[in-house]
């Protein structure tokens, strides 16, 4: 299952994304024999609901949808897309989470995930301008493999942590390298309003199989510039959820940005820093493909 989440004249609603065409999620959900009782108008609701039976449902969307007409909101192409999750309660990152990134870096390999935040005000869906020019002079890529959080998660283990996990999805964690450095924490450099596009869609565990076996690529003007794979990664999704609900409870909706591999601009020689107008490409095997143009600075 592909769950949304779009513009609509009575503000932004949950929806699901099936061969192109958006469905309202709330009135798939009344045609459901998993309905419940309680608000779906939203993604975030829809996990709090119904997180803990996601497989149950995909199984039965598409054929939900084939009987409801009514619940067709129109072609994926004629539907403006926002961020999958607009009100996330947190947004974790996870730094220098795969090798070849943490070589490039010159840091010390971890022992424990580093992990940082990120504000919902800093995040924008797969049609929006990558927002920064204004205040960088040198923005730079990171392709990564979200997490959304489907259950409320509180010191689970690792054995378990994926049964947690509600879907995956592209995100680009755009950095302003010159606010970043400027002092010794990370969080002026990741907090630069509407930075950080993800989506379009979060992808359901069932659809995807094993998280730790995804190509991750990114380019820049059509130019590769990364490509990896979660099996790369440090610490795998099931250890980097284990290890965040050890100290803080995790809630449906939560976003996990996992980490980037080799290849930001910064490490390049010279560096390679985003410019007004360049369209960076976020693909991710089984997962999606994000697309966004670095917006010019207003005037």
């Amino acid at each position: 299952m592909k769950l949304v989440s779009y513009e609509h004249e009575s503000g932004v609603r949950g929806g699901v994304l099936i061969d192109d065409t958006v469905y309202d999620l709330e009135l798939l959900l009344q045609g459901s024999s998993q309905a419940a009782h309680g608000a779906t108008t939203s993604v975030r609701e829809f996990l709090e609901l119904y997180g803990d039976k996601l497989d149950a449902i995909s199984s039965e969307i598409s054929d939900v949808a084939g009987q409801d007409p009514e619940a067709r909101v129109g072609d994926r192409s004629g539907i403006r897309l926002t961020t999958p999750v607009p009100d996330p309660s947190k947004v974790l990152c996870i730094g220098l989470n795969y090798k070849d990134h943490v070589a490039e870096t010159g840091r010390a390999f971890p022992e424990y995930p580093d992990v940082f935040a990120k504000f919902a005000s800093t995040m924008v869906g797969p049609e929006a301008e990558i927002g920064g020019a204004k205040v960088s002079n040198n923005l730079d890529f990171e392709g990564e493999l979200a997490v959304v959080i489907g259950r409320r998660a509180s010191e689970v283990t690792e054995d378990e942590a994926l049964d947690y996990v509600a879907a995956l999805a592209p995100l680009n964690d755009v950095t302003a390298r010159d606010l970043q450095y400027r002092g010794t924490q990370w969080l002026a450099g990741k907090a630069v309003d509407g930075s950080t596009p993800w989506g379009p869609a979060l992808v359901t565990l069932d659809e995807v199989g094993d998280p730790q076996t995804l190509e991750l690529a990114t380019r820049v003007n059509g130019i590769e510039v990364q490509r990896s794979n979660t099996k790369y990664q440090i610490f795998p999704i099931a250890r980097i959820v284990s290890y965040l609900s050890s100290f803080l409870t995790l809630e449906p909706g939560d976003v996990i940005a996992t980490g980037t591999p080799q290849g930001i601009g910064a490490k390049r020689n010279p560096p390679v820093w985003l410019e007004p107008g360049d369209t960076v490409e976020i693909e991710i095997d089984k997962v999606g493909l994000l697309r966004n143009t670095v917006g010019k600075p207003q005037l």
